[in-house]
């Protein structure tokens, strides 16, 4: 158990420090003038720039899983630029050709200056995508060989490099679009670059090296699912954001369900860490892990009551970054149902870890793809019936991730007696 905290804890805290910076964002763009309309807009821009960012969210594992030799790792390493490049083209189109700006404006009936607004973020967000890429390749080989210390440290470097970068744009009167994603691309780069200089003085490949052969079609194979996983949970919110844009008062329920929903990806990101955990550690001993599991889970919920419950939501959200109380309230009210939420995914991660060591990845798009397809089925019922709010799409978001989980499961188990 005790070596289980010691490599989980600086993971979690990880998690922590990278959402984190998100809050500094909403705290930056509630201080500009119609903070409600620039905190929409930037809801909608990473909404959309995270379907394609969200394809590399699972790079970590895949660096973890196949970077064990020499060979393993320059191929890994390889197919991960590629890929990144792959991804951001589509991304570029969007947000230069007029077809994108069209698309932007069926999708969220949104009017053609915010549009234009979107299109400007998705144009200065493009080189993030390789730089992300690069940054989950080498965090995946650092948790690999256990040395999450410093995937701590660097993080929480970034950060205060995110805070310092936002706190001189903002002062220096510099437009919102150039100060988030300026300081967002600064940082990103600095903690790049903490991790190349770990990796070439600490890293160190396992002793038994495996996947000396991997083939660059096996590294597609495991990709294409996991890829897909992570962009079916990216259409979460825009699908929600879609549906809640048509309803009154749009902008500011959106704005209240970024902030909720932000807020809570602190904790749900902690809980993402489980997927390290059985990668690394295995299927053993499973009677400590779900002890471990357990009081991870009832930590993260326990945090989550406490904010949302005193008065620690109005202290950072209405005191300290300015949001107004309209719009905090709301977000409270979602982040008491987002509660549910570690539990879920903790659950969830169980299966998916225990499918990314079987090689097995299918399992986890098609549970994803059934969630997403829940989720719109839903929204599209509540709206249609005029109950689509703040809390309904809420309940909409957690019964998407509870459909998940079920055919996460079931994947599972169709492996396991293929293997028997």
């Amino acid at each position: 158990m005790r070596t289980y905290w010691a490599f989980y804890w600086p993971l979690a805290l990880t998690a922590v420090g990278m959402v984190l910076s998100v809050q500094f964002q909403n705290a930056t763009l509630a201080r500009y003038p119609e903070a409600v309309t620039e905190l929409a807009i930037l809801a909608l821009s990473l909404g959309v720039f995270s379907f394609f960012n969200a394809s590399q969210q699972f790079i970590a594992q895949l660096s973890n899983v196949y970077a064990r030799s020499a060979q393993g790792s320059r191929r890994s390493w390889r197919f991960v630029v590629v890929a990144s490049l792959v991804i951001t083209a589509p991304l570029l189109l969007l947000a230069t050709l007029p077809q994108g700006a069209d698309l932007i404006s069926l999708i969220f009936s949104i009017n053609p200056d915010v549009v234009d607004r979107v299109r400007e973020y998705l144009l200065l967000l493009c080189p993030l995508i390789l730089l992300n890429g690069q940054r989950h390749y080498f965090t995946g080989l650092l948790a690999q060989a256990r040395l999450t210390g410093w995937i701590t440290i660097f993080n929480f470097i970034y950060l205060g490099t995110v805070i310092a970068a936002l706190i001189t744009g903002f002062a220096l009167g510099g437009p919102a679009v150039w100060v988030v994603v300026g300081a967002e691309i600064f940082a990103v780069c600095l903690l790049l670059t903490l991790l190349l200089i770990a990796y070439r003085r600490f890293y160190q490949l396992p002793e038994i090296a495996e996947h000396s052969d991997v083939s660059y079609r096996e590294l597609v194979h495991f990709f294409i699912p996991i890829s897909t996983t992570g962009v079916m949970f990216a259409l979460s919110r825009p699908i929600l954001f879609a549906f809640v844009a048509r309803a009154p008062d749009g902008l500011l329920t959106i704005a209240a369900l970024r902030v909720a929903f932000d807020f809570s990806m602190i904790f749900q990101q902690a809980a993402n860490q489980f997927r390290h955990f059985f990668i690394t550690f295995g299927f053993t001993d499973m009677h400590t892990k779900v002890r471990f599991m357990i009081a991870v889970c009832a930590g993260l919920t326990g945090a989550m009551l406490l904010f949302s419950l005193t008065d620690l939501a109005d202290l950072i959200w209405n005191t300290s970054m300015g949001l107004s109380s309209q719009l905090t309230d709301l977000a409270i009210e979602v982040t008491l149902i987002m509660c549910l939420m570690p539990a879920i995914i903790i659950y969830r991660n169980y299966y998916h870890g225990r499918l990314m060591t079987e090689r097995r990845t299918g399992g986890m798009a098609w549970a994803a793809i059934i969630r997403v397809i829940g989720i719109y089925a839903t929204a599209q019922l509540l709206y249609s019936l005029g109950w689509l709010n703040h809390i309904s799409a809420t309940c909409v978001l957690i019964l998407g991730f509870v459909i998940e989980a079920y055919f996460a499961r079931r994947s599972v188990k169709q492996v396991l007696r293929l293997g028997d």
